[in-house]
């Protein structure tokens, strides 16, 4: 509903307080109801005192006068009707109307009682009064009544009310100005935030200073400030990345001139078609350098979306075996020996299915594109209660011990000894290894000939619990 955080914080604290002042206007109005009966009882009961104490016995009959007194104290804006009736002790009417109501309960002498009533179809409030008269032979009280009606009843409660509630509004608007004012003041360090934030240089990656900032803001100003240090960390690898990538790149194209600059000036078709060759080598060479380095951007961009993309259950075994249809005329160029093996009940593992493939292809091909010729490459996929292993063992020349941890790195390659290697294949699956929550560690055959790449995938309670289902079903 508000677009603007001051706007929210406003409206906020004025609903308990608007809602305080509904209620408040509620009881404020009974309160003025209770103060306007409280009033009009005055009234009543002062009338009927000036009225009682004009009663008298005289010569054997009761003499009575109505004072003005008695009825002036009614006087409003409001066209209010005055009833009042005398009578004895025994019942006769002294004057007044007779058709206004007799309290349903005993009096006490000179204890008033208030009742509601009606007179002429109209609500009255009215007020009985028992006065003894000095010298009547029964010594009988006489009972004094008046009554008004209900307009300066309802116009007194209702001034009272609108004028409490204009009060609380007029509180209401001066808290709202007062809160707007602490909310622009509270957000000014917000909003000195925001200034120092756009008034940036496009590329600045420098820290936010933190200092004096409120409590509140420290923890928002931290994570920009994580946020500015991994941003800078990234663009510092892109940029090591994209150098290093233009560097690899340059070499073969501008070997690749030099070959077919020499094909063309070459005399003799020998000559010429071993510089062809060689171009295309080149060539192949350049073209799955440009292919690594866009599964290794594909890998990273995996990371920036990794919440977009699915994770779903992938079987190991099934994606190994779509890798050997895909190598298996690289390996039997170079008469390579390429073996399966499975143990355990389940080779399930759930990731990314791009990320499980790349990592398995890159392995297999770096083991046959390192193992010499008549060589053997094995993928073994273990399954130990929910554990998922994948293990890939060749008998090439193997990674000294020394140099396993750098050949993660990108690019580099040892003594470069293979220039048909780009140095990404071990980034690659390290990098597809992060993502799919699996650990890559480099060790060496139980023959001690070769190298073997093991890629543990966190433990799969899930997919255990199925496969245990999966069998209890079979049986």
């Amino acid at each position: 509903m508000f677009r603007s955080l001051r706007a929210k914080l406003l409206g906020w604290v004025l609903l308990p307080l608007a809602s305080a002042v509904a209620v408040d206007a509620w009881t404020t109005y009974g309160n003025a109801l209770d103060t306007a009966s409280v009033v009009q009882d005055r009234l009543l009961l002062g009338s009927a005192r000036s009225i009682a104490e004009q009663i008298s016995f005289e010569d054997g009959s009761f003499q009575n006068q109505i004072p003005p007194a008695a009825l002036e104290l009614f006087q409003s804006s409001q066209p209010d009707r005055i009833y009042y009736r005398v009578t004895t002790g025994a019942g006769h009417l002294l004057s007044g109307y007779t058709g206004l109501a007799r309290p349903s309960v005993a009096l006490q002498a000179e204890s008033p009682y208030f009742f509601n009533s009606s007179m002429r179809e109209a609500p009255v409030r009215v007020v009985a009064l028992l006065q003894p008269v000095i010298g009547d032979p029964n010594a009988r009280p006489v009972m004094v009544e008046v009554a008004q009606t209900m307009h300066g009843h309802q116009q007194l409660a209702h001034s009272l009310w609108m004028h409490a509630v204009r009060q609380q509004l007029l509180i209401l608007a001066l808290a709202a100005v007062f809160i707007l004012f602490g909310l622009n003041r509270g957000l000014r360090p917000l909003l000195q935030l925001r200034n120092t934030v756009s008034a940036r240089v496009p590329g600045t990656l420098q820290p936010i200073e933190s200092k004096g900032m409120p409590a509140e803001l420290a923890p928002l100003v931290d994570s920009i400030n994580d946020y500015i240090r991994r941003l800078e960390e990234h663009a510092g690898a892109q940029s090591i990345f994209i150098q290093n990538a233009a560097h690899q790149l340059r070499t073969p194209f501008a070997l690749l001139n030099t070959q077919l600059s020499y094909a063309m000036r070459a005399t003799d078709d020998q000559g010429r078609v071993e510089s062809l060759k060689a171009a295309r080598r080149t060539l192949q060479q350049a073209v799955r350098l440009v292919n690594q380095l866009l599964t290794l951007s594909a890998a990273e961009a995996l990371a920036s979306n990794s919440e977009a993309d699915p994770v779903t259950p992938n079987n190991l075994a099934v994606v190994v075996q779509e890798v050997f249809e895909n190598l298996a005329a690289q390996a039997q160029t170079k008469d390579i020996d390429l073996g399966f093996e499975m143990t355990g009940d389940s080779s399930t593992v759930k990731a990314h299915p791009v990320a499980i493939k790349e990592m398995v292809m890159n392995l297999v091909d770096n083991a046959i594109r390192y193992t010499q010729a008549g060589g053997i490459v094995t993928v073994h996929v273990d399954s130990v209660e929910g554990r998922t292993t994948l293990i890939v063992e060749d008998n090439g020349p193997g990674i000294p011990v020394e140099c396993r941890e750098r050949v993660f790195e990108r690019f580099y390659r040892i003594h470069d000894r293979d220039s048909n290697g780009s140095g990404l294949g071990l980034a690659i699956v390290r990098e597809f290894a992060s993502k799919a929550g699996a650990q890559v560690s480099l060790s060496t055959p139980a023959t001690g000939i070769g190298l073997a790449v093991v890629v543990e995938f966190a433990w799969q309670s899930d997919h255990l619990a199925s496969a245990q289902a999966h069998n209890q079903h079979s049986t």
